[in-house]
């Protein structure tokens, strides 16, 4: 792949100035590779950045007022430490400057040595008397490596129906799952997508990566009956209606080929849920909401006070009355005063679901699971959805996140979010990050973070251009990364970053130096830097999860037996031949079973001696991932029992059921959480994770 390069790459004062803001001029889509971005991307990066590059005389102005910004500061907006070592801005003060530090534990001191964990507030007076204040964040140099290696399970929830799911699985399958799998199957976590707050309104967008927001959950991930007040309602027949229709509904995905319908799902839960809502809480369960209530403050008000305005005006609200674009606006205040039913409606909805999510952590805790529930943070979220709403003046207006073109995608990817800016969140002292990150902590045991390069960089996308027409944005990686340590510590939980694809150098080193750790797939785990061939088990790195397949790729039984080529040659997706990607899948495929065969890792299954079928491939598979020096082996669980289809095909929208397919055997029958409960073929599989030590 040969990508253009730009007919008007930018000027040398645009480039210095794009620098300063932490706009990069171009990117590196190889190694030996540099492509420049062009003088429009920089431009309107900029203006999305409060900085106007329009015109020469513009780009001159702007320059000069930033070097003479950066020339008299300081402190920057947020000052990092590492507990144990004096902040390195500090250095750069002049001799004499006097320190004052109000930490967040309430003290005041006059010295950055020793301080505790927090977010503080730093004021420096120079002898001359200039004055300077910052937030100043202080971690934990790094998080704890696990305590032993860990097996778990990953796991699409809504993919994951039980006999009581009304038509998708809920945080009660979620519960059950975690309490079955850490007692019977010894798993040490249980992995799932994220279940962030979708965009409301017929047909909801089905991915779990574009949510309204990432701070508070979907209620329709509810289990109905485990909720208190179902035992109260006024109208129990209206109750047992509903729970015969989510039968008829659930009935229609295990029995007769339907997908999963979320939109149908939530039309059900909604109504019961309204049902509920009529019933008084006790004065126990009253005390906990408004706890509740007062925990999350303004982030909930406004979400709650969105999801209301939602219902009347649409979910983009870009399309509201003007007024009410503006959560801070005389006009929102009144239009919340008079839907505060509505308000409280929803509000109730985020603690009843934070309930929910709270138990299921806490069952497989009791499990034994020394990790328990690891959720999964999408990259961003919708433009027009609650989150967006609510923290407008920290997003950058007028962008997208994506990626740039690579070898795989010669026109780059626009993933329609919006990106945060670095700007707004420095001064803030990354409140916005830090609040998600406490919000998300709560009921998890670790946290997935997808692509977590974004921490680094983010490739940003004006709209209105194609992907290519982007270029990359610089974080503060090393307050982003001290924020996510600070908050993980504090909860007493793991961090795993999604780190696939193409990773900048230094990224992956920064991220383990400060206890992140990292995913490795098998299939991607070669000698890239020398013969290419499977990287042999002591060739892995330790700091990871290691797994066969992950939501996005085939599962493990179409990649040995090359039906994801047959898959993608039926939707039209293949860009070479059909026999030469048939071939380059069996040798792929070929070279692994070779080393798993050379590594005497290929047994018979059921006691016999078969080792070409496709349960002892899988089986061996993962006796690969044991050899690795891995932490953390997760078993992708739809291969526990054979299941041929991926949940999520990239490079399709309605060609294929992304997100709406059960987990199913290798026959394409739907499995219930109880059948894989009694399943022998899951069984043996995750007894090679038990026997292997894990």
């Amino acid at each position: 792949m040969t990508a253009p390069r730009p007919a008007d790459p930018p000027s040398e004062d645009l480039s210095r100035l794009a620098v300063l803001h932490g706009v990069a001029t171009s990117y590196s889509p190889s190694p030996d590779r540099s492509v420049a971005a062009s003088a429009t991307a920089v431009t309107l990066t900029l203006a999305a950045l409060g900085v106007d590059a329009s015109t020469p005389g513009a780009i001159r102005a702007a320059l000069a007022a930033r070097e003479r910004e950066l020339g008299i500061r300081l402190l920057p907006p947020t000052v990092v430490g590492w507990s144990g070592s004096p902040p390195a801005a500090l250095a750069a003060l002049p001799e004499g400057t006097r320190l004052r530090i109000d930490t967040e534990q309430g003290e005041s001191r006059t010295e950055a040595d020793g301080l505790p964990p927090g977010v503080h507030r730093l004021t420096a007076t120079t002898p001359d008397g200039r004055t300077a204040t910052s937030h100043l964040i202080v971690a934990p140099p790094r998080l704890p490596a696990p305590a032993g290696r860990s097996h778990g399970l990953l796991v699409q929830l809504y993919s994951l129906l039980s006999r009581r799911s009304w038509g998708m699985g809920d945080l009660g399958d979620l519960a059950e799952l975690a309490g079955w799998a850490g007692r019977s199957l010894g798993a040490g976590f249980v992995q799932v997508n994220p279940l962030h707050a979708a965009v409301p309104g017929a047909p909801t967008d089905p991915s779990p990566y574009r949510p309204s927001s990432r701070r508070f959950p979907d209620p329709v991930h509810l289990r109905i009956e485990d909720i208190p007040e179902a035992a109260y309602v006024d109208d129990p027949e209206r109750l047992r209606t509903l729970l015969e229709r989510a039968g008829r509904l659930r009935e229609a995905v295990l029995h007769k080929g339907a997908l999963i319908d979320r939109d149908a799902v939530w039309e059900l839960k909604r109504e019961a849920l309204e049902l509920l809502g009529e019933v008084p809480l006790g004065p126990g369960r009253r005390a906990a909401y408004c706890d509740f209530l007062a925990e999350q403050g303004q982030a909930l008000e406004d979400h709650a006070t969105w999801c209301a305005l939602a219902e009347v005006h649409g979910s983009d609200w870009h399309r509201w009355p003007t007024g009410l674009r503006d959560p801070r606006s005389a006009e929102t205040t009144q239009a919340r005063n008079g839907l505060m039913d509505r308000v409280d409606f929803w509000s109730r909805l985020a603690w009843l679901t934070d309930t929910q999510l709270t138990a299921a952590q806490r069952a497989g805790t009791e499990a034994g699971m020394p990790v328990g529930i690891v959720h999964d943070l999408a990259v961003g979220v919708h433009p027009g959805g609650a989150d967006a709403w609510a923290q407008q003046e920290h997003f950058a207006a007028g962008m997208s996140v994506g990626a740039p073109p690579d070898a795989f995608n010669a026109r780059g990817q626009d993933w329609g979010l919006p990106p945060w800016r670095p700007d707004r969140l420095a001064a803030s002292g990354y409140a916005p990050f830090r609040d998600l990150l406490r919000a998300l902590f709560r009921y998890a045991g670790a946290l997935r973070i997808d692509h977590v390069m974004g921490l680094f960089r983010l490739w940003w996308v004006p709209q209105g251009h194609p992907p290519t027409e982007g270029t990359y944005v610089r974080y503060d990686a090393e307050a982003m990364l001290a924020v996510l340590v600070l908050e993980a510590s504090r909860a007493g939980a793991l961090v795993i970053g999604e780190d696939l694809g193409t990773v900048e150098p230094g990224v992956r080193e920064a991220l383990r130096e400060r206890g992140v750790l990292g995913t490795s797939v098998l299939w991607f785990e070669r000698d890239w830097d020398g013969d290419g061939r499977p990287l042999s088990p002591d060739g892995w790195r330790a700091d990871c999860l290691a797994t066969a397949t992950t939501h996005d790729l085939p599962s493990t039984a179409a990649r040995l037996t090359g039906e994801h080529v047959e898959l993608r040659d039926s939707l039209g997706l293949l860009t070479r031949p059909l026999e030469e990607e048939r071939a380059e899948a069996a040798a792929d495929a070929g070279e692994w079973l070779s080393l798993l065969s050379r590594l005497g890792l290929l047994h018979g299954t059921g006691g016999g001696g078969d080792t070409s079928s496709e349960e002892a491939q899988i089986q061996a598979v993962h006796r690969f991932l044991l050899r690795t020096p891995a932490r953390m082996v997760g078993v992708w669980l739809p291969d526990g029992v054979g299941d041929r289809r991926p949940q999520n095909l990239p490079g399709t929208w309605d060609q294929y059921p992304n997100w709406r397919l059960p987990i199913a055997d290798a026959q394409g029958r739907p499995v219930t959480l109880e059948d894989l409960a009694a399943s022998p073929r899951l069984h043996a599989l995750m007894e090679v994770l038990r026997e292997g030590g894990a």
